[in-house]
């Protein structure tokens, strides 16, 4: 039987969506399927394994798809990929983003019906700004028009993506990568080198950035600052907010360490007493997921995919931007022994029923596979 031939189509990407996007292809790879990939080199270099050009699993071809239009560079782009793909010669269309897709579905436009059929994940809602979420609707409607199926990272996108006339709606698998378990040895090491020895440890990672919400919660860390002892936030992450939220804390008096990136996450995690997200939206965040695979306590913000991985026993779920029930949320975890067992048990229950990396590809190999027996290729 002829393998079935995958395009994987991707832009600039954040964490989640390119260990996602990297999961998939690689995965397929593995299972015997021709996949190749197009999109920027500096996602590639940051996500996959193998190098460019490389022969043995994903076939890789750099293309600029970039976060912002850029309408000349755009039509250029549009045109290279179209040429790619006629090369490629794939049976599905695999694109993960809106940029990517309304680039993808652009390529495709020259063969509407008898070319590969066209899958697009969407990993995030529309943007706060006017213009920026005016270019996003636009893209969305190019997706709603012209994909076979979408795949969407929590409910409140799949309803959106119905509402705009999409058919074949599917929500999308997003696991978090499989991580050992540290050690206590290993724990308390971490926990003493980065100066938290002694007193609770408040952790927060993800993306310095605006959607993240950290703002909101240097104004809640006001409320636990006079404790005894008092409590360290460990913020994990970089991004374009860093030099701001660091001078904030600073201003405040605020006991804060910005480590920056680290690949000792899940060790941080067994040496933190709770973890927070107090993001403006997410997803099926993979950190999430690996705070409930640790058993760590939960305080996060009531929004997009958060609620259906944690349910409402696994975590304390507040309004996001609300500064002061973050804070009390978090007081109440560190200051309640019961609650923080309860809600360390009610995790760890939780994490059992999260999908696997081969959950995701089953379920993404089956979408493939019956798009492709829907257009009569070799599946």
């Amino acid at each position: 039987m002829t393998a079935l031939r995958i395009a994987c189509v991707f832009g600039t990407a954040a964490a989640g969506t390119g260990v996602h996007v990297a999961m998939l292809a690689e995965g397929c790879a593995a299972r015997g399927l021709t996949v190749t990939a197009f999109g920027p080199a500096e996602t590639w270099r940051r996500f996959f394994r193998g190098a460019a050009g490389d022969q043995g699993g994903v076939r890789f071809t750099a293309v600029d798809i970039a976060d912002r239009p850029r309408p000349a560079a755009d039509a250029a782009t549009v045109l290279r990929l179209r040429r790619l793909l006629a090369t490629a010669a794939p049976d599905v269309v695999h694109a993960h983003g809106m940029r990517a897709g309304a680039v993808a579905a652009a390529a495709l436009t020259r063969w509407p019906r008898t070319g590969p059929a066209l899958v697009v994940t969407v990993h995030n809602a529309a943007p706060d700004g006017g213009l920026a979420r005016a270019v996003y609707a636009g893209l969305e409607r190019v997706i709603a028009r012209r994909a076979d199926a979408v795949l969407c990272a929590s409910g409140d996108l799949a309803l959106r993506m119905r509402r705009l006339g999409v058919r074949d709606v599917e929500q999308a698998v997003v696991p978090a990568p499989a991580a050992g378990q540290p050690t206590a040895e290993a724990a308390a090491k971490a926990r003493a080198a980065i100066g938290a020895a002694g007193r609770p440890m408040i952790l927060a990672v993800g993306r310095l950035a605006a959607q993240k919400g950290y703002g909101v919660l240097l104004d809640a860390a006001a409320a636990w600052r006079d404790m005894e002892p008092p409590p360290l936030l460990v913020l994990v992450g970089e991004g374009p907010l860093a030099g701001q939220l660091a001078e904030t804390a600073r201003r405040s008096g605020l006991d804060v360490a910005f480590p920056g990136r680290r690949d000792d996450v899940p060790t941080l995690m067994a040496a933190a007493d709770v973890f927070v997200m107090p993001s403006v939206w997410e997803a099926r965040a993979l950190v999430i997921q690996e705070a409930l695979r640790a058993g760590l306590p939960v305080v996060a913000s009531r929004v997009g995919g958060i609620p259906d991985l944690t349910g409402e026993d696994a975590a304390l779920l507040v309004p996001p931007r609300d500064s002061g029930q973050l804070a009390a949320a978090v007081l109440s975890v560190l200051q309640d022994a019961d609650l923080a067992r309860r809600l360390s048990a009610a995790a760890l229950d939780r994490a059992r029923a999260l999908p696997s990396e081969a959950d995701a590809l089953d379920a993404a190999v089956a979408v493939y596979r019956r798009l492709a027996a829907c257009r009569g290729l070799p599946g």
